[in-house]
């Protein structure tokens, strides 16, 4: 019997990624429409602080996608709810005011998106903790831009109704000190996950940390099912990782890393697709011995790339590579990675 390679659990997680993804762009194109019709020069400076913050946020969630490993397409319920929301927000029917209440409205719901899905990674695996870690960026960030948004309701209502501003009570004190709270620790994290920081070589560490974890989880359950599971994503991680750095990585290394070096990096990963395929072939629930045998083999071999790699191969690209050199290899190898994971949820 060949091993599940798909979890119903792990493609819904998928799906709920894609949505974040299909919104997240929904609110970039929605704060620029609220910059454009915004009456109120303080009110259009902190939307257009916001737009800045959504665009960091938009790369982020692209590279969670990558890094969970499951292309996905956003549900039929999303796509209906996105064409309602921009005829909404064309029309002449509401007012500003109005609409701004719609936008922290769907700010809300992505922030709440977002804590789900990390809620639900706690239940379905360690491994999916690790890849959609940078997450948490978006979700602290998305919980200051509501407080933002509360405020800026405030001073917009009372203006549309009074032509006047609001007082500032304890209530905006309240707001502005929660959005900055949340902002400081959105942005702690974000030090390490924005999209331009982003090199080859912390791009292929996480991939590391995330098969290391996987192996830790097949180890620590003898649920064959569960086994199964953790499997099926190694397989495709290992795939993905294995691809992207063959068509992007190491053609570019092998100047400065050595022919002799390079192939070897090659040929390592030569070795894993037949391991891959001969683990696919076995069914835990039958012959978990075997299973973990052939487990402790692949392992062992990837424990050795992986130590070649994160030394003398993360040095010598430090040496060799500038900034923009290292974070140009890192995007192509984002896209090399997300183009295998499509070919591989086309296929099933």
């Amino acid at each position: 019997m060949v091993t599940k390679l798909d979890d119903a659990k792990r493609q819904l997680i998928g799906e709920r990624l894609a949505d974040l993804l299909a919104f997240q762009k929904l609110i970039l194109s929605n704060d620029q429409k609220l910059i454009d019709i915004c009456p109120y020069e303080d009110v259009r400076s902190r939307l257009q602080n916001m737009l800045e913050d959504d665009r960091k946020n938009l790369g982020i969630i692209e590279t969670v996608i990558v890094q969970y490993g499951i292309q996905s397409e956003p549900s039929r319920a999303t796509h209906t709810f996105i064409q309602n929301f921009e005829q909404m927000m064309e029309g002449d029917e509401f007012t500003f005011y109005q609409k701004l209440i719609q936008h922290e409205l769907m700010k809300h719901g992505q922030a709440m998106s977002g804590i789900t899905i990390h809620k639900a990674a706690q239940k379905v695996g360690a491994d999916i903790e690790v890849a959609i870690t940078p997450l948490n960026t978006v979700n602290f960030e998305g919980r200051a831009h509501q407080e933002q948004l509360k405020g800026m309701l405030e001073q917009v209502g009372v203006r549309e109704m009074t032509g006047m501003d609001a007082d500032q009570g304890i209530w905006a004190r309240v707001q502005d000190a929660v959005a900055a709270l949340s902002g400081v620790a959105g942005s702690v994290i974000t030090q390490n996950t924005k999209k331009e920081d982003l090199n080859i070589q912390t791009l292929i560490r996480l991939d590391h940390n995330k098969v290391n974890t996987i192996f830790t989880e097949i180890g620590a359950t003898k649920d064959p099912q569960k086994l199964q599971e953790y499997f099926g994503q190694l397989y495709k991680d290992i795939l993905a990782h294995a691809q992207a750095e063959e068509e992007v990585v190491y053609p570019r290394i092998r100047s400065f890393y050595g022919d002799e070096n390079t192939q070897e990096l090659y040929d390592e990963q030569a070795e894993w697709r037949p391991m891959l395929e001969e683990i696919k072939a076995i069914d835990p629930a039958t012959n978990a011995d075997l299973f973990r045998s052939k487990i402790k083999d692949l392992m062992d071999h990837l424990g050795d790339h992986i130590r070649q790699e994160e030394s003398t191969l993360f040095a010598a690209i430090d040496r060799n590579c500038s900034r923009e050199q290292k974070e140009q290899m890192a995007t192509e190898f984002k896209e090399a990675k997300r183009k295998v994971q499509q070919e591989m949820a086309a296929s099933v």
